[in-house]
């Protein structure tokens, strides 16, 4: 008895979780989050799985959400809940116009990074160096900085610290990096 309960319940936990959807994009909050409007007319935020996109006020932010927007806005896409963030949206493998996955084009187009610490996808890992290397979107800038770490560097101005970054021509070409207090 308790194993025909235990089995009920992930069987319907998988489907709340991995079973395909769909939704018509109604809006496209950044790069890699977009609102999508359900069938029973309720909508859902959505987190693109494995990748990466600048955020809103970094460099190639502003492309990466119009790239978003002009592949799925408006279109009714079928995507794939894969969890939660830590900010209850639901993180998900969207596809679109005949089976084209959002992430990878996105990559491809040098507009995100291949979020490896979530995702173990060799494919887009291989379309991430593809794009480094023929600088395709961001990596036409010699330095790029991650989403995640330009988040960090937000996080420390925020708590009252400054990074400065300065080089000396004087001996031996020295670089360092130093951290003051605003207060």
């Amino acid at each position: 008895m308790k194993l025909k309960l235990v089995f009920v319940i992930l069987c319907l936990s998988y489907n709340l979780f991995f079973c395909q959807s769909k939704g018509k994009v109604i809006k496209v909050k950044d790069g890699d989050t977009v609102v999508v409007l359900l069938g029973n007319n309720k909508q859902e935020t959505l987190r693109l799985a494995e990748v990466d996109c600048p955020e809103n006020g970094q460099a190639f932010g502003k492309n990466a959400k119009q790239f978003t927007s002009s592949q799925i806005f408006g279109k009714t896409v079928v995507f794939y809940r894969m969890s939660k963030d830590r900010y209850r949206r639901t993180v998900a493998k969207i596809f679109y116009d005949d089976n084209k996955y959002l992430s990878a084009e996105i990559i491809k187009s040098g507009l995100g990074w291949w979020y490896f610490k979530a995702s173990k996808s060799i494919v887009l890992k291989d379309y991430e160096i593809k794009a480094k290397n023929s600088k395709t979107g961001l990596w036409k800038d010699g330095n790029a900085i991650s989403p995640w770490e330009f988040r960090k560097n937000n996080k420390k101005k925020k708590r009252g610290f400054v990074i400065y970054k300065t080089s000396f021509c004087g001996v031996g070409g020295i670089r360092t990096l130093v951290q003051t207090s605003n207060t």
